[in-house]
């Protein structure tokens, strides 16, 4: 199984969550590829963002939730491994050799081209095919949608950036993946809460959005990034009851919002 696919419990709703990075399995082929030590300490994992969003099926919301590990493909690259940002800044790329901290993966032997074509063929194509059905379908329902990415990232990452990341960071591919009514609308509902908000910077959306987004045709697409330790313990890795349902109270709110807005007449 490539992915889990959590469908609304409530009436359905225009919107499509997509995880991409919770995902902590491998393919025994693939794990044994790897170091142990790296397989112990999966920390470029966004730890139980899935968890987070849980909520979602009751307010009408459809789920896709990654099964595999973003070492095995990386879900939010671009598959012919263009680089997502040209500042000099840090990125794992499609099928990553080391983690974030630059830190190698593999024991020996390196995925070669063939590998590569072959995860791309088996998991990340089925992944993003399932999310193009099901936004096609949701479109021919609704007229319009909206595909929201969710992504967690330690509250500093150096070799991304020298200091800590804000609180939270929407991003829209500079404003060309959603239509301005739906980025207001997600903007301001976030910034209603005591987080510091960010849009596109540094984070303006990965290939999922960017791919996606395509407003003048009805389908709108966000990505939020978000702080780890504002949902998860001082070591962010373990979930924080308390300090998630703050943070879940602003997101379903947000929602409710963006609901309203996909059914405006823009």
């Amino acid at each position: 199984m490539n992915f889990y696919l959590i469908k609304p419990t409530a009436p359905v709703v225009p919107i499509l969550i997509s995880v991409p990075h919770c995902g902590v399995a491998f393919p025994e082929a693939i794990q044994s590829q790897l170091k142990p030590q790296a397989l112990s300490d999966l920390d470029d994992t966004d730890w139980f963002v899935d968890k987070l969003y849980d909520f979602a099926p009751a307010m009408g919301i459809t789920m896709i939730v990654a099964h595999y590990h973003r070492w095995v493909i990386d879900l939010n690259r671009q598959p012919d491994s263009q680089a997502l940002y040209n500042d000099g800044r840090v990125i794992t790329g499609l099928v990553t050799l080391t983690d974030f901290l630059g830190n190698p993966i593999y024991k020996d032997q390196t995925p070669d081209n063939e590998e590569i074509s072959f995860r791309i063929e088996n998991y990340f194509q089925p992944y993003h095919q399932k999310i193009g059905e099901i936004l096609t379908d949701l479109q021919q329902q609704f007229g319009k949608v909206l595909l929201y990415d969710a992504h967690s990232i330690r509250r500093l990452v150096p070799s991304i950036r020298p200091e800590p990341f804000p609180d939270l960071i929407l991003g829209d591919n500079d404003e060309q993946s959603a239509s301005p009514s739906i980025i207001q609308t997600a903007l301001q509902s976030l910034q209603l809460a005591d987080y510091q908000v960010n849009h596109n910077t540094p984070f303006k959306g990965g290939y999922i959005t960017r791919s996606f987004g395509n407003p003048a045709e009805g389908i709108h697409a966000l990505q939020l990034e978000r702080a780890k330790d504002l949902y998860l313990d001082d070591t962010q890795t373990q979930y924080h009851p308390p300090r998630a349902e703050k943070m879940r109270q602003v997101l379903m709110k947000m929602f409710e919002n963006l609901i309203k807005a996909l059914e405006g007449n823009e």
